[in-house]
């Protein structure tokens, strides 16, 4: 490998000088080390995975309806609950602002006695929107 050492003989020189094109390489290369990891970083997420099987929200934000059927069976919108559900449903209808209407219906020939432990329930979850459906067609027996 023969440099020239600068001598005025008027040849041209024979070997491309590559120093400037290995220091731009070398850049590059370090740009592409420093840049790419950042690029293919990954962020595992859980998401939810949409069930249908799933209950939806039971609490309806504009009214809501308690049923009690002849049996006894107590129903938050169509769907049968015991006391401790009906408890938490009403709560989460109680905070919700504004708060939704609720309606009692219970059947003619219910119990009084559950429909009495029923009320008991709605009195003690602070619900202020109560209503009584239903009653009207009973107005002409009394």
């Amino acid at each position: 490998m023969a440099m020239s050492g600068g001598s005025d003989d008027g040849e041209p020189m024979m070997e491309m000088n590559t120093t400037p094109l290995i220091d731009v390489m070398l850049v590059l290369l370090i740009m592409f080390i420093i840049t790419i990891p950042i690029q293919t970083h990954a962020v595992k997420v859980d998401l939810p995975v949409n069930n249908p099987d799933s209950p939806t929200n039971p609490v309806d934000p504009q009214k809501n309806k308690i049923t009690i059927a002849v049996d006894g069976t107590t129903s938050w919108n169509g769907v049968p609950v015991d006391a401790v559900r009906l408890r938490q449903y009403l709560d989460i209808a109680a905070a919700m602002n504004p708060e939704p209407e609720l309606h009692f219906q219970p059947d003619a020939q219910v119990r009084y006695d559950v429909v009495d432990q029923t009320l008991a329930v709605i009195r003690r979850s602070n619900v202020t929107k109560l209503g009584f459906i239903g009653n009207e067609q009973y107005y002409k027996e009394f």
